[in-house]
């Protein structure tokens, strides 16, 4: 066998790990009884450390410098395995380990300090968080900023300083957009009580039409949605309220929009470096443009529409139009993942600001409520009611993804250049919609994202699918024609 050969053995391996890895934390999430947190704990530390002693095993080192190959697959699963494995030889198997154990821990803890309302709960377990992310942080920028250096693990090749500079750009039109669709006559709301039943119903329909293969996954509950696995294993989460259906339509469009992603790989990059999302910016447009310029358009709110009065019945809506506007409500609230495409990014803004200061040690987990609550209400106009519409909201920190929240907005800014190019090539769009279906859409983004995986590097995957340089314009044209 050639090094290469060698090598890509080796990885098929611990990517397998990975996906077990994975699948231990969806159980968690989903299934796993309360009383087992701490021993579950022990098992992410344990499989974590299989992992790192993996991707930093000398031999690597050796195969990437004995490794001979042309084609552009094995070119691009050299550079990302170099990529994990420069990465884990600066991260001592010691805090690898821990990491995964504390992290572990937290989410059960903040999940009951959410449920509970109880900030002073979770604090010393985040305090354990930041302080071991910010020791990784620090091996890991060797001399240079740790926040980028967290950053690099979901979006590769930027930086926050690429990332102020983006928020700037965006912060200006946004506000002024959101006063004045803030100053218009409110959008009609849905009254009435929808039941789990039918929420869940409808959102297994939905997740069908727009291509999520139930052979190869499956819907189930949480506190948070997420997505997890990838290949021919790829589960989706959703959650209910029944006094608001769109929490559980909008959060399962949105994962299903992660999962054709993971789905939709080569099936010939299983179990490779190259069988993943290119980063979480791009993962984040195919969940964004799913979400919204496809699930919230007019054409096919107009089939959800019918969809509901035949599962629900009246819910006071009188028309397709009223109904579009119910959907794309622009309101002040607290929540990011129930909030409007308008202040969607300004919710995002505050996380980036805030999660620099955690890990750059100038914001204490202590005041870091305090702070939210401050910044809240200069951003947004509205008090901070109780913790879960604040700091507790999210799971992110929780489970140690800091640098993880601007890539939503990064990817915002990919879907809406994405939904430009999608428009010029499709015209025929908004009649499928209409009908409910996306199929055209998802194949489009199949052709030109999904089935590459990571071959190309993030900025070089979005720019090959439009023609060109993404920018934050189309996405702000777009939020300007339809919310102005």
């Amino acid at each position: 066998m050639t090094a290469y050969d060698d090598l890509m053995a080796f990885q098929r391996q611990t990517e397998a790990l990975a996906q077990v890895s994975g699948r231990l934390g969806w159980d968690q999430e989903v299934m796993m009884p309360e009383g087992a947190a701490a021993q579950r704990a022990e098992e992410m530390a344990a499989l974590e450390t299989v992992l790192h002693a993996r991707r930093s095993d000398p031999r690597i080192g050796e195969w990437l410098d004995d490794c001979v190959t042309m084609d552009e697959t094995g070119h691009a699963n050299l550079r990302l395995v170099r990529r994990q494995h420069e990465r884990a030889i600066r991260v001592p198997a010691r805090l690898a380990a821990e990491l995964a154990r504390v992290t572990s821990l937290a989410q059960g803890i903040w999940a009951r300090a959410r449920a509970d309302e109880d900030v002073a709960a979770f604090l010393p377990v985040l305090g354990d968080v930041v302080r071991l992310r910010r020791e990784e942080g620090a091996a890991l920028a060797q001399g240079g900023d740790p926040y980028d250096a967290l950053l690099h693990d979901y979006e590769p090749g930027t930086t926050s300083d690429d990332l102020a500079a983006m928020f700037a750009r965006l912060r200006p039109r946004l506000v002024a957009l959101r006063e004045k669709a803030l100053a218009a006559p409110p959008a009609p709301r849905l009254t009435g009580s929808f039941p789990e039943a039918g929420q869940l119903a409808l959102a297994h329909e939905v997740a069908r039409a727009f291509g999520y293969d139930f052979e190869r996954g499956r819907l189930d509950k949480s506190v948070h949605p997420f997505t997890a696995g990838s290949g021919d294993d790829v589960r989706i989460t959703t959650r209910t309220d029944e006094a608001d259906p769109f929490n559980c339509l909008y959060s399962t469009i949105h994962e299903v929009g992660h999962a054709l992603y993971e789905q939709g790989i080569d099936g010939a990059h299983l179990l490779t470096p190259v069988g993943q999302g290119a980063s979480m910016g791009v993962h984040e447009s195919q969940s964004r443009i799913c979400e919204n310029q496809i699930g919230r358009s007019r054409a096919f709110t107009g089939w959800i529409y019918g969809r509901m009065r035949d599962i629900f019945g009246d819910f006071g809506i009188a028309s397709e139009n009223d109904f579009f506007r119910a959907v794309n409500r622009v309101a002040r609230g607290h929540i990011r993942t129930e909030a409007d495409e308008v202040q969607y990014n300004l919710h995002i803004l505050l996380r980036f600001d805030l999660e620099q200061a955690l890990m750059r040690g100038d914001l204490a987990t202590g005041d870091l409520e305090a702070a939210w609550n401050d910044r809240f209400l200069a951003d947004f106009g509205l008090a901070v009611d109780r913790p879960s519409h604040g700091m507790l909201q999210d799971v992110h920190w929780s489970a140690g993804l800091f640098g993880y929240f601007p890539t939503y907005s990064l990817g915002n800014v990919y879907a809406g250049c994405l939904h430009a190019a999608l428009c010029r090539d499709l015209p025929a769009l908004d009649a499928d919609l209409a009908r409910g279906d996306p199929g055209a859409a998802i194949r489009w983004l199949h052709a030109k994202v999904h089935r590459y995986g990571s071959l190309h590097d993030p900025l070089a995957t979005i720019t090959r699918a439009i023609g060109g340089e993404p920018g934050e314009g189309p996405l702000l044209d777009y939020l300007e024609a339809k919310f102005g």
